[in-house]
């Protein structure tokens, strides 16, 4: 059987980073569906979303993520910007049921700012070998860092 080499296959590519941003995703909106009312009974800071803008901007974002790792990877291949990819799309995954499923906001608290430190980190790495990916992921890094401090407030509040 012939091996398929996925940089000759770009979208092949593609699918490939839009699959793992989509488990993410999916991970994500199941853990928040199961708890949404838990989480409205909440106190929350003044200054909180609404609930309904997070599936929007999640969705945004994950698409943005996913172009961002397939940029890099089709100018750069493999590499360890990607095990960076990887290690904050894991931490993406989990945030949510901690926070949601789980109501283990302290928890959910320290995987949210170590996710927002490997999400600056690669952010730094992405752009030292192809910008644009980069600065696909800014709009990410502001909302996880939005989302950090909404995490420490409702953490600080309930």
């Amino acid at each position: 059987m012939a091996h398929l080499d996925t940089r000759r296959h770009p979208l092949v590519g593609l699918a490939v980073f839009a699959a793992a941003v989509a488990a993410v995703a999916v991970i994500g909106s199941l853990a928040a569906v199961s708890s949404s009312a838990e989480y409205e009974q909440l106190r929350t800071p003044s200054w909180a979303p609404p609930s309904w803008l997070f599936g929007p901007v999640w969705t945004a974002l994950y698409v943005m993520i996913a172009l961002s790792g397939w940029l890099f990877w089709k100018r750069n291949g493999t590499g360890p910007e990607l095990a960076l990819y990887a290690v904050q799309l894991v931490l993406n995954a989990a945030w949510t049921p901690l926070f949601f499923a789980a109501g283990r906001y302290g928890w959910a608290l320290v995987d949210i700012v170590a996710l927002l430190v490997v999400i600056i980190a690669l952010v730094v790495a992405f752009g030292r070998k192809h910008r644009p990916a980069a600065l696909l992921l800014v709009p990410y890094l502001a909302w996880v860092g939005f989302a950090t401090a909404l995490n420490a407030s409702i953490l600080s509040l309930n």
